[in-house]
């Protein structure tokens, strides 16, 4: 049966499972919310918003280096227990992670890192755009508020699609993680490194709540 896209935001608010895991228990039952998130904790995949509350103070730093030695990442990624930061699934994430940072060069972790002073900028610039097109007021805050959310999208991290499958975002490949170890992880920072350029090009400190 066909799942809409806000039947399968409604249940991730719920459960704290990925998008895809989601879709999959909404499809297994009919539509159904509740059933739907009945088989998400049967399936042990309903942890990740449970955990997010727990101590990050283990985990590693995994780097990335891209076309020819040009480019290069660092990002240290937290988990709660040393045994977790030694599995397959983690290392697996933390290269996935670095590589995806150096392809996609987010400037921030998450959206609550971004300044006021940048978000003012944005949205100032935003505003003048869509004033020029002659919009009504209450039309012109509507088109800023959307443009915000593609800028989020776009430069945090957490809300980018995962550059190996445009279909999940970042967050939702770490929930996944997150769901197979039954362990918090967040991404602390990173940074990105560009040949010729002063500097790293982000240093971002932030969770993956």
């Amino acid at each position: 049966m066909e799942i809409s896209a806000a039947q399968v935001k409604e249940l991730r608010d719920l459960s704290g499972a990925p998008m895809m895991d989601c879709k999959s228990a909404l499809v297994e039952a009919r539509g159904d919310l509740e059933a739907a998130h009945k088989i998400l904790r049967q399936r042990g995949q309903a942890t990740a918003a449970k955990r997010s509350a727990k101590a990050t103070t283990e985990g590693a730093v995994g780097s990335y280096i891209h076309a020819g030695g040009r480019i290069g990442v660092l990002v240290e990624v937290n988990c709660e227990t040393d045994f977790v930061a030694r599995t397959a699934d983690f290392q697996a994430l933390l290269k996935d992670l670095a590589m995806h940072i150096a392809a996609a060069e987010p400037r921030f972790v998450s959206r609550d890192e971004v300044t006021e002073e940048i978000l003012r900028e944005e949205k100032e610039i935003y505003r003048q755009q869509a004033r020029a097109t002659g919009k009504p007021e209450p039309v012109v805050e509507k088109i800023v508020a959307g443009k915000m959310e593609k800028f989020y999208q776009e430069f945090c991290l957490m809300e980018q699609p995962f550059v190996r499958d445009p279909n999940v975002s970042i967050k939702d490949r770490i929930g996944g993680v997150i769901s197979k170890t039954g362990e918090n992880i967040r991404v602390k920072r990173f940074a990105r490194f560009v040949l010729g350029q002063d500097g790293a090009r982000r240093d971002s400190v932030g969770t993956s709540r």
